[in-house]
């Protein structure tokens, strides 16, 4: 660490500004409010330390700018407190010259380190405090120090950083720390000694009171190790890392550093290796970049590493962090190691945060709500909640919308701590746990929206709230990933009872989230687990449901009807009519679908007869909402028409006899339907009106995937009707729904907005 040169002393500084704006003693006199004898008596040095407020006056008298006005009060302050001024302190270790991405964070501490800065301008009163936080290896002091070079034009006094070392066993304590920033401010030892170590925090206090420094205390510990080293009063900026939320801190800015995104990752990489060997292997790049958990640290790592290998081609790196079970110790380049900076905050754990910890990587999915990460541990919910909440602190934790998240890196350095630190039998004692506990969950969520069930019964004690359909729903789509890897789980180990159960939960819940994308799986799997009960109501039921999912989830009209097939024999062989109306239901879509349409109308008139036999409600609402849909589809919208009035009469005499998300999807798919008929007759008006209506209850439903089917259709009615600005605001608002959306339907509205635009 060095000290420059002092700066120029306040007397003749003065002097030199007040002739360079032509200013006699006497007018800047005039113009400040001081004394010609007192500006006098500054400029010969016969007095060398002027008040703040007097160099203020002067400043404003002479107009100084900015920058002028900061020299000004830096001589001031020299003045003031010989041997103690930290002007010109300079203590940074060499930073990184490949440096990307972070711009949102450098701009906010530019904004941060604003005040005062430009023409008459307040200066800064009061110190600023920001609190850099992140996961380990998210690049917390390279940020820090790129900032601090980027602001030290606007801190004269000096700039300094302190290793707080809060990794260590034994960090140093807040009187250590502050002795080094006086050392460094220039107070002489026997000035230390003399004041002893209780008049060291005062000292420290009037050495930054008036000053602008900038401070960056780096690797903080917690919240006591910081808080006496943040001054009162000044213009000093302190910039804290720390690897822990410091929530403890009152009046500070926060900062949170997460990981880059994927073209920043690209782009440090490229940096690393160089862009002629980035540009030749770009998907390899990104393959890398994504393995390294676009993590600064682990990117660094990887691009060092292929620096020093020029043998290596990139693809051969991305094979080899492929393999989870080496990809930790894959990512060390000499003394740098991934994990070793993991291991840093692994152990300032808590006994039960370090077991919550290891044992999240046990979650398939990536991330988790607290109800279920309790079932791994065995705390109850508020204990589990606090233990989450020190991992989030310690920054080992992602949080959001009441999730958890373990970054894959993290979550593999977790597996290989629960390996090594646990017994096989209590894993797997943790895992099945929570797979039962999810799968349990998942049938009661699920009954919701089946006919005959709906509210929990009084004798289900749960630890997630469940006590509407939408509270439901939105739990059985946040645990999914989870719900449905305990799902297989199951099927592996032989549990076939428990697989059709939660999948015969789920079957009605499945038309409120058309496009999650794994009903293939669910059906599928549960289709197998019923063949192997050798019950042959279970397997038609199934091998129907998997049918259904083929048909309208992916698309496979033609692979459905293999499995309609088969559903048809098991329900025959059972004696099942239910069963044998929903196969001949299944087979007709299909074929109507493939534009087979005398085949389509026949399976429906088996459907209509069975269910009307059978006295299922449910299916016969359907099976009729397939034959409008087939006399609408050969032409003959009237009869179509009055076949979905017949439907929709049905439905209103049912009342609470169809359960009520049953009720919605199917009024909507009616109205739909007579909005087509209405507008293939051209009675546009009667069209938008029950397509408008469709819209609206599919929405209000929260069935986005009807919603953006029925919008598609409402705006090519209003095209037809010539309304050509209220089709383009309706096809917007399809390509806006997002995932759950129907993805045809949502690209047809695409393609139908750019006609518009081109056209």
């Amino acid at each position: 660490m060095g000290v420059s040169a002092p700066e120029a002393a306040f007397g003749p500084l003065l002097r030199q500004m007040r002739l360079a704006k032509s200013l006699t003693m006497e007018a800047l006199a005039e113009a400040s409010g001081v004394s010609v004898r007192g500006i006098g008596d500054l400029e010969r040095g016969r007095r060398a330390a002027p008040q703040r407020r007097t160099v203020a006056a002067l400043a404003d008298g002479l107009g100084l700018t900015h920058t002028e006005r900061e020299r000004l009060l830096a001589a001031a302050r020299a003045g003031r407190t010989p041997g103690y001024s930290p002007v010109g302190v300079r203590s940074f270790p060499r930073g990184t010259d490949d440096f990307v991405g972070r711009t949102a964070e450098l701009s906010r501490l530019e904004e941060l380190a604003r005040p005062g800065e430009g023409d008459g301008a307040a200066p800064q009163a009061q110190p600023i405090v920001v609190a850099v936080h992140g996961a380990p290896g998210t690049g917390k002091t390279t940020l820090a120090l790129r900032a601090a070079r980027r602001l030290a034009d606007r801190y004269p006094d000096g700039q300094l950083l302190l290793d707080l070392r809060g990794t260590d066993d034994s960090p140093p304590a807040p009187p250590e720390l502050m002795v080094r920033v006086l050392k460094a401010a220039g107070v002489p030892d026997r000035d230390l000694a003399q004041a002893g170590s209780q008049a060291h925090p005062a000292l420290y206090r009037q050495v930054l009171a008036d000053r602008r420094c900038l401070l960056v205390l780096d690797d903080a510990r917690d919240e006591t190790q910081v808080r006496p080293l943040l001054p009162g009063a000044g213009g000093t900026l302190v910039l804290v890392t720390s690897r822990r939320m410091l929530t403890g801190l009152d009046d500070v800015h926060r900062l949170p550093l997460g990981r880059l995104g994927p073209a920043e990752s690209a782009a440090f990489l490229a940096s690393l290796v160089g862009e002629d060997r980035a540009a030749a292997e770009p998907e390899a790049l990104e393959e890398v970049a994504r393995l390294c958990a676009h993590l600064p640290l682990a990117l660094r790592v990887a691009g060092n590493w292929l620096a020093t290998r020029t043998g290596w081609s990139v693809r051969r790196l991305a094979d080899r962090l492929a393999r989870e079970e080496r990809r930790l110790e894959t990512l060390s380049a000499g003394d740098v190691r991934v994990a070793s900076a993991f291991d840093l905050s692994y152990r300032q754990l808590t006994p039960p945060a370090a077991r919550m910890f290891r044992r999240l990587s046990l979650v398939p999915g990536p991330d988790v709500g607290a109800a279920c990460a309790a079932r791994l541990t065995g705390q109850d919910l508020y204990d589990t909640e606090d233990t989450l909440e020190e991992l989030v602190e310690a920054g080992l934790l992602d949080t959001g919308d009441d999730r958890y998240r373990l970054h894959d890196l993290l979550c593999l350095y977790g597996r290989d701590r629960l390996l090594a630190e646990e017994e096989a039998a209590d894993i797997e004692r943790a895992r099945r746990s929570m797979y039962r506990w999810l799968l349990e969950t998942a049938v009661v969520a699920g009954r919701w929206y089946e006919p005959g069930h709906g509210a929990p019964p009084p004798s289900w004690q749960g630890t997630v709230d469940l006590s509407g359909a939408d509270k439901a729903r939105d739990w059985l789509q946040a645990e999914a990933a989870n719900w449905l890897a305990a799902l297989h789980a199951a099927a592996a180990d032989g549990d076939h009872a428990t697989v059709v159960e939660v999948a015969e939960a789920l079957h009605w819940f499945s038309d409120q989230w058309i496009f999650w994308g794994h009903w293939t799986e669910v059906f599928g799997t549960a289709a197998r687990s019923a063949e192997a009960l050798g019950d042959p109501v279970l397997e038609a039921t199934q091998l129907n449901y998997y049918a259904w999912a083929l048909i309208l989830c992916e698309g496979r009209p033609q692979d459905s009807f293999r499995y309609s097939a088969r559903a048809l024999a098991a329900a025959r062989r059972a004696g099942d009519t239910a069963q044998q109306a929903w196969a001949h239901q299944y087979a007709s879509w299909a074929h109507r679908l493939l534009g087979a349409h005398d085949r389509a109308a026949g399976h429906t008139a088996e459907a209509v007869a069975l269910f009307r036999s059978a006295g299922d409600l449910h299916g016969m609402l359907q099976a009729l909402i397939s034959r409008a849909m087939e006399l609408r589809r050969t032409g003959h919208h009237e009869e179509s028409i009055e076949v979905y009035r017949q439907t929709l009469a049905r439905l209103d005499e049912a009342g609470d006899r169809v359960e009520p998300h049953i009720a919605a999807f199917t009024r909507a798919s009616v109205l739909a339907g007579l909005g087509a008929g209405y507008g293939g007759m051209g009675r546009w008006d009667e069209a938008v009106e029950h397509l408008r209506a469709s819209v609206e209850l599919s929405r209000t439903d929260g069935n986005v995937a009807l919603e953006s089917r029925y919008l598609l259709s409402l705006g090519d009615v209003l095209l037809g009707a010539g309304r050509t600005a209220e089709a383009r605001e309706v096809f917007a608002r399809c390509v806006a729904l997002g995932p759950d959306a129907d993805a045809e339907r949502v690209a047809r509205a695409r393609a139908r907005l750019a006609r518009l635009d081109t056209g």
